[in-house]
């Protein structure tokens, strides 16, 4: 291809366009069907990360039926500190969720009925539960959850969020 091709005739241009195309065929051939191989062995891992996923899902909710992971209720109940960072909080469908609002610092919201407390860590959770303060804000109990990469949030009831340490693989 080096060959200065402007003193080639054109008809000798598209001869020399049409080898190349002809060679060319067999090895486009050869990688659709590369990648139609590759396409099928990834459609089978995504499949087994969906089944394992599932089943993570149905072990959690198998561990929280058996009362194996206490509800959130239960440890700021009977918590005396440490980081909230330090569990993983998850919905009574086994799906995971995180405290407070999205891309902030987890944090439980109490209220005395009047007033309403941010608590950054378990210590300050135990302390305004022991203090008689509830889960929630004034006029709506509940833990303000969200759903990992997303916006999404809502109220959860503590007895319906699950815990378990951060470390710990799924059930």
């Amino acid at each position: 291809m080096a060959d200065d091709l402007t003193g080639l005739p054109a008809e000798e241009i598209e001869a020399r366009a049409a080898d190349v195309r002809a060679r060319m065929r067999p090895l486009e051939q050869q990688l659709e069907e590369l990648r139609a191989e590759r396409d099928v062995l990834l459609t089978e891992v995504r499949r087994r990360e969906r089944l394992a996923h599932r089943e993570r899902r149905a072990g959690l909710r198998e561990a929280m039926k058996a009362g194996d992971l206490p509800t959130l209720g239960d440890l700021v109940a009977g918590a005396e500190g440490g980081s909230l960072d330090a569990y993983t909080y998850h919905l009574k469908t086994g799906g995971e969720v995180r405290l407070g609002f999205p891309g902030a610092r987890p944090s439980l919201g109490f209220t005395d009925g009047r007033r309403l407390a941010q608590a950054r860590d378990l210590g300050q959770a135990a302390e305004l539960y022991a203090a008689g303060w509830e889960l929630g804000s004034p006029g709506r109990p509940g833990v303000r959850v969200h759903f990992p990469g997303t916006r999404q949030e809502r109220l959860v009831d503590p007895a319906e969020l699950h815990v378990r340490p951060a470390g710990q693989a799924g059930q």
